[in-house]
């Protein structure tokens, strides 16, 4: 069985850390500290089982895990293993005041991105078989625009309690990082947008991570705010303030503009073309924006003092945790489900001579 669910891992699997606990820290940013607390803990025991199944998929099936990496359509999900680890380190920051785990996952999230967006962009230039553009490309790409901006959230989270000198290089990687986010959503969504309105779109091609194309833009959000809660830290973001104050608005707004795109999208696909709504690990990709925005809004209110922005995330974060409940009971159904179709199996007599 461990063998199974090694081999069948989805690579985006990490999504599910992504989205418990970006909806932890909104939870807890919204004064509901049990909340944050539960999906704290459960977080960890996620990250660490789904760690456990990828190292065992790499050891057990080290060729599929490699087709993986380099197919267009699942490549991309690798990179939630960068976010997990950023997430979940601001977690230990934040809920659990540990800064020692949260150097070691921002270090493993650093060792992870690099290693992956080398790998991933290099293997797709050079691949001598390529598919089409509406084949190859989904919101699962935006993954490493999230992966990167991850990394600045944690980085600006360090920074703000690193000992000097060094709060100035993290809150430097921290602008970078979100700087590069930034250009890479700029270039993939241009591709993503273009396939949207210019190619044939079926209701099987809306896949649950085109809600990252809002996902992305919303932690971009998030690390942009974070930049400027630390610019008394830093005096090169101070001289930036105007720069980073603009983008981050930018980046909200376009978050904002993709909702009701979505919605829309969402309601064509299940309602108007009656597409099946079953459990797809892919649906934790589509509870992270949800939670992220929620985060986001309120971190870009306190940021800029924006009080008229405070009323948003609440409503956001409880539609945030109706999702993940749902996708929460869709996977324990899921697993329920496989675990009692092998006891029935192997309670089956055997026959044969």
């Amino acid at each position: 069985m461990l063998r199974d669910a090694a081999r069948s891992l989805s690579p985006a699997y990490f999504a599910m850390v992504m989205a418990t606990g970006i909806v932890s820290l909104a939870a807890h940013l919204m004064d509901l500290p049990r909340t944050a607390q539960a999906l704290f803990r459960l977080n960890v025991a996620a990250y660490a089982v789904i760690w456990l199944l990828t190292v065992l998929r790499a050891i057990w099936y080290p060729r599929e895990l490699w087709r993986d990496l380099t197919d267009h359509a699942r490549g991309f999900g690798f990179f939630t293993s960068v976010a997990a680890s950023g997430v979940l380190g601001s977690q230990f920051i934040v809920l659990g005041g540990d800064f020692a785990v949260a150097k070691t996952l921002w270090i493993l999230a650093i060792v992870l991105w690099l290693g992956l967006n080398y790998t991933v962009f290099t293997a797709f230039t050079i691949k001598e078989t390529k598919p089409p553009l509406d084949k190859g490309i989904s919101g699962a790409w935006l993954l490493a625009v999230v992966a990167a901006q991850s990394i600045a959230v944690l980085s600006s989270y360090l920074a703000a309690h690193w000992e000097r000198p060094y709060r100035l290089e993290l809150n430097f990687l921290a602008l970078s990082m979100w700087l590069w986010g930034g250009m890479l959503y700029i270039w993939m969504i241009s591709l993503i947008f273009y396939r949207y309105t210019f190619l044939r779109f079926q209701p099987n091609d809306l896949s649950p991570p085109y809600w990252i194309n809002m996902g992305a833009m919303a932690i971009s959000t998030l690390a942009g705010s974070r930049l400027i809660l630390n610019m008394p830290d830093a005096p090169f973001l101070a001289s930036l303030g105007p720069f980073l104050k603009g983008f981050t608005v930018l980046y909200w707004a376009t978050g904002t503009w993709w909702i009701p795109m979505l919605v829309v999208l969402l309601v064509w696909r299940h309602v108007y073309a009656r597409f099946p709504l079953t459990y797809d690990p892919l649906y934790w990709g589509a509870v992270f924006p949800l939670g992220m925005y929620a985060a986001c809004t309120y971190e870009l209110a306190h940021a800029l003092e924006l009080e008229f922005l405070f009323p948003i995330p609440p409503y956001l974060l409880t539609v945030a945790l109706a999702a993940w409940a749902l996708t929460f009971f869709g996977l324990v159904r899921t697993l329920g489900r496989a675990f009692l179709a092998r006891v029935r199996a192997g309670s089956r007599p055997r026959t044969g001579g």
